[in-house]
């Protein structure tokens, strides 16, 4: 009799245990939603506020307001990495890289970090542009423990000073990458889900490959999109 009220007070217990450990775990590392960053202010960007490095300016251009970054020492970071826990993504950027900057640079930057020390993984999603023959192509990567791709053709070349979409689509099992609706590259990934952490815009979080050029908007969504869904490029005055 007294086993029996024991091992009914036992799954009464962690019958309400359970839920409440499964809250925890949530709260922990909560689903991730679709979100929109726009780069028209420098306090806060996509809700979140923001860490400001040198003097990033917000510029007038034909499709809104911008971030432009002068290439030395301009960036933007986030306390937040939007694509934390997503299983499958698409991740886009309207931006214009500039001339004259350096060769390799490091647009933007999703950083994954350790609950339990606060410091930066291995694990990272991340673009990149590499200056060749004075035009730009695009470098995409991801890393999840010991998987990782890098996209990167460089025979597939860009004029600077125009702008452009980017976008990285991963479908669970490969990932990649195009310059408007144009594909880049695709390669194999075992992409685990990551861990919340942080963001840098127009430089590396480690503060180095400084970005010389303009954001206008980033989107990052939990699933994968068709092309036929990606982000329009904006119309600006007489169709620019």
């Amino acid at each position: 009799m007294h086993i029996l009220c024991h091992a009914s007070i036992a799954l009464l217990a962690l019958s309400f245990t359970a839920p409440f450990l499964a809250a925890q775990a949530s709260a922990a590392n909560p689903a991730p939603h679709e979100e929109i960053w726009r780069f028209d202010r420098l306090d806060a960007i996509g809700g979140h506020p923001t860490h400001v490095l040198g003097a990033p300016q917000v510029i007038e251009t034909p499709y809104g307001k911008a971030v432009q970054f002068n290439g030395v020492n301009d960036g933007i970071f986030v306390d937040d990495h939007p694509l934390a826990g997503a299983s499958t993504y698409t991740w886009e950027v309207i931006f214009r890289p500039d001339a004259d900057g350096a060769q390799a640079q490091r647009f933007f930057h999703l950083q994954e970090q350790d609950p339990a020390t606060g410091q930066d993984t291995k694990n990272r999603m991340l673009f990149e542009i590499r200056i060749v023959d004075g035009q730009w192509c695009l470098d995409s990567f991801a890393s999840s423990g010991d998987s990782n791709r890098t996209l990167l053709n460089c025979k597939l070349l860009h004029p600077l000073g125009k702008w452009y979409r980017v976008t990285a689509v991963y479908d669970g099992k490969t990932l990649r990458n195009y310059v408007n609706d144009e594909l880049q590259g695709e390669g194999a990934l075992d992409l685990k889900p990551q861990m919340p952490g942080h963001s840098s815009i127009g430089v590396r979080i480690n503060k180095i490959y400084w970005f010389k050029g303009a954001i206008l908007t980033a989107r990052m969504v939990p699933r994968v999109l068709t092309q036929d869904e990606f982000l329009k490029m904006p119309v600006g005055p007489k169709g620019q």
